[in-house]
């Protein structure tokens, strides 16, 4: 299906309140995508990056490559290549630890550093971000309804994202990370003046068995309120990872047509 083609065929779809949740803020649509170098080694990460060329432009730097030990060195080949990067090593620890590890992060060339949604632990990454988005993890979208009631939460998930939400972002977050399954309650309940950033994306048809429980299609994500999709392994276990990017960017495109 061509451009044109999918973007009539979006368009007929979306019911009026579908349309109303669509992220308007100021991102270019090629932005939107945000795919996840979960790879062990610098070189292995560019090599991801130079074959996706430009149908990737913003790259997520995790755990992973962290415990490289040479992420500063990528996060700035990156930048020289006019890619945009996420940090998300999920931070949470004491407050002067924090307030430490950000001050060292946000030295770098990014624009999301993640923190996990405890107040104090908040409070401090926002204290120092320094012009970088803080983005608070609200509930992992590896948890379900039945680990949920394992952790002992008496809320539901949809419950537990919310009041998290609504917490970080009264300490000055910039947005969350949030299922897309979440994320409409999230813009309903708390407006559209943050950023939502939704993994966990799925084909319609992902019968794949893996940790994301709590899962998505692309067009669903962006209907329910997402600013970013994070799509990893849709891409990287492609046969053809440019085509399945370029297929993905159609499809965001084909959305804010």
């Amino acid at each position: 299906m061509t451009v044109a083609a999918t973007a009539r065929h979006v368009r007929k779809v979306l019911t009026s309140s579908q349309r109303d949740m669509l992220s308007s803020k100021d991102i270019p649509v090629a932005e939107r995508l945000i795919f996840p170098l979960d790879v062990p080694s610098n070189e292995e990460a560019l090599h991801l990056v130079r074959k996706l060329g430009d149908t990737v432009q913003f790259y997520k730097v995790g755990l992973e490559l962290l415990l490289g030990g040479k992420w500063i060195e990528l996060v700035d080949e990156l930048g020289k290549m006019g890619k945009s990067v996420m940090l998300d090593v999920k931070i949470f620890d004491v407050p002067e630890t924090v307030r430490a590890a950000v001050t060292q992060a946000v030295k770098q060339q990014l624009k999301f550093v993640t923190v996990h949604a405890s107040d104090e632990a908040l409070k401090a990454a926002v204290a120092v971000r320094n012009g970088v988005k803080i983005l608070a993890v609200t509930v992992l979208t590896s948890v379900n309804k039945i680990d949920r009631e394992e952790f002992g939460f008496e809320c539901s998930v949809e419950d537990l994202v919310l009041s998290r939400a609504k917490r970080a972002l009264a300490l000055g977050c910039d947005g969350v990370i949030s299922s897309g399954m979440e994320a409409r309650q999230l813009r309903k309940n708390l407006g559209e003046r943050f950023l939502i950033v939704t993994p966990g994306i799925r084909p319609v048809d992902n019968i794949e068995v893996d940790d994301q429980k709590r899962t998505v299609d692309v067009e669903e994500a962006f209907r329910n309120g997402a600013d970013y999709i994070v799509v990893g392994r849709p891409i990287r276990k492609a046969p053809d990872q440019k085509k399945a990017a370029a297929d993905i960017q159609q499809r965001i495109g084909a959305v804010f047509a």
